[in-house]
């Protein structure tokens, strides 16, 4: 196959989930013969055009801020779209490629995807790996009907969906294409890179640990105020905080305030990859009580580390179908974290294994599916 992947960020020059997805799929599926290249924003040094881990990268559009007051800007996303729209459709009226998978969020380059492949019987796989609805009034406010449309428009435009996540395809399938149109490939892992992570220092290590944004939705206010609780009755368990965000200032005048403020560290964005995942292999519990997961790759490298996780119970979180029987799934509530944690921390094993949950979330095993899918995408067997 001659796949080409739509993403104004490419990985690992700029780091986030939906870009070390297209990274790792990428360069498995180049190990494997196929043709593959990378339409994004040159943020890498050197030409336009290279190439890494051998796949080719093609810079359709310069390095610019993605975000404006802790928001993904708009108007990039717009001026990536126009930018992708005539290379890309020079390729693929010269038949360079044989499909284009475009990832979502943002929307406007799937449009711009399209449009380049009119006249062509190219298809568009598109990488849901979320459906936002009604959280767009959270999200732009006065703004969120224009978020609505241009999320309902994409919908729209005919393609091969792929869902990061059976909860993802649902409501995708709610606001747009028949669920058994959609196909569920999940996020990965490298499994053997989170089980050789190195370990922290000892001193430097927690027995509960959270890593992720710090945004409303992940809920570390509760997870703060459960943890109060539980270190009420266990004088040595201390919890550690990875990550940064809006809410991090807050968070961390609410931790001053509890009890046991001297067992709560913050220890903000971690710039390396395999420091986040040591931290992981050395606490014994990985909490997140995040009601807005499209997937959730914190839980799949919690359990790969050997942590018992846990999550809760939320129609807007994949947790449950990622950590399944592995770990423990609370209800959003500070009392129901609190017992979980409880549990946790007493050695309470869950029915599975957490590293063998993990073991199907491997990169390689993902890299399989998304190979069948956009294989059956090209024979239109879909």
């Amino acid at each position: 196959m001659r796949i080409c992947f739509v993403s104004n960020v490419v990985y690992p020059y700029i780091k986030g989930g939906a870009e070390k997805r297209i990274h790792e799929i990428a360069t498995r599926l180049s190990q494997r013969g196929h043709d593959v290249t990378i339409y994004g924003r040159h943020f890498w040094d050197g030409p336009k055009e290279t190439t890494h881990e051998g796949v080719t990268l093609r810079a359709v559009a310069p390095e610019t801020d993605l975000y404006t007051d802790d928001r993904r800007s708009i108007t990039e996303a717009i001026d990536f779209a126009a930018r992708l729209a005539y290379p890309l459709s020079k390729q693929l009226h010269e038949n360079a490629h044989d499909l284009v998978v475009a990832s979502v969020f943002p929307y406007f380059p799937v449009l711009a995807s399209k449009l380049a492949s009119l006249g062509t019987d190219i298809p568009i796989v598109t990488t849901w790996h979320e459906v936002w609805g009604d959280y767009w009034d959270d999200y732009l406010g006065a703004l969120a009907p224009f978020g609505k449309l241009v999320e309902h428009l994409t919908v729209r435009v005919p393609q091969h969906p792929i869902a990061v996540s059976g909860i993802t395809a649902d409501r995708l399938a709610g606001i747009g294409p028949e669920r058994d149109a959609i196909e569920v490939v999940p996020n990965g892992i490298d499994v053997d890179q989170i089980r050789n992570a190195p370990l922290p220092e000892e001193q430097d290590s927690f027995d509960v640990l959270f890593a992720g944004r710090l945004i409303a939705d992940k809920n570390v206010s509760m997870l703060l105020d459960a943890f109060d609780r539980v270190a009420k009755e266990d004088d040595d368990a201390t919890l550690g905080i990875v990550g940064d965000g809006p809410e991090f200032d807050r968070l961390q005048r609410q931790a001053n305030s509890l009890t046991h403020a001297d067992r709560v560290s913050f220890l903000g964005f971690l710039d390396e990859y395999e420091d986040v995942l040591g931290h992981m292999r050395a606490a014994d519990v990985f909490a997140s009580p995040s009601t807005r997961e499209g997937f959730g790759i914190t839980y799949a490298e919690a359990m790969a580390a050997d942590c018992t996780v846990i999550g809760v119970q939320h129609p807007e979180s994949a947790a449950s179908e990622v950590i399944g029987d592995a770990g423990y799934l609370a209800d959003p509530a500070v009392d129901s974290v609190t017992e979980s944690l409880e549990q946790a921390l007493a050695g309470e094993t869950p029915p599975t294994e957490p590293t063998k949950r993990a073991e199907q979330y491997d990169w390689d095993s993902v890299a399989d599916q998304a190979e069948a899918a956009y294989q059956r995408a090209i024979n239109g067997r879909w």
